[in-house]
């Protein structure tokens, strides 16, 4: 479970893009359907990807699948808000690593969900869980030391 009293403020977060909230995405309500918030994520965790890493992503080649992931919506998101979706990577093993993502407010960094994925590395010949390869373990420790330097440096 996300604990939200301890979850970092969204200046902690060393990759942060901007979300566009399209008419199909809200509901009768005019808030944003809960369903569309894990799109945004994945927007976000593609973003994240593309910048920790030194080669050219092929999105073709299966070599992470998501084995769990957990979403709290605090407040709802509303057509026309400006939002960002921030996202690093939490922790590292052998097979898996977790991202803590979370979707707030552009202007004033107010969380509005936050998220947690667990990443598995996958080989899709045999259809289970893979060593991670030492390209993306490379890319997701460089992440996590430049997060611990981030937060240190505040």
């Amino acid at each position: 479970m996300i604990d939200i009293d301890t979850l970092p403020p969204l200046s902690a977060f060393p990759h942060v893009v901007p979300v566009e909230i399209r008419f199909n995405d809200i509901d009768i309500l005019g808030h944003v359907n809960n369903t569309v918030y894990f799109s945004f994520y994945d927007t976000g965790k593609a973003w994240f990807f593309n910048k920790i890493v030194d080669w050219d992503i092929d999105w073709k080649t299966v070599e992470t699948v998501i084995a769990n992931v957990e979403c709290t919506y605090l407040s709802p998101l509303m057509f026309g808000e400006d939002i960002v979706v921030g996202t690093m990577c939490e922790e590292l093993h052998d097979r898996s690593f977790h991202i803590l993502q979370v979707l707030a407010d552009a202007k004033t960094g107010v969380i509005k969900s936050a998220c947690r994925s667990v990443m598995v590395s996958f080989d899709p010949a045999t259809q289970k869980s893979a060593p991670m390869p030492a390209r993306w373990r490379r890319a997701l420790e460089r992440s996590i030391a430049d997060n611990r330097l981030r937060t240190s440096n505040r």
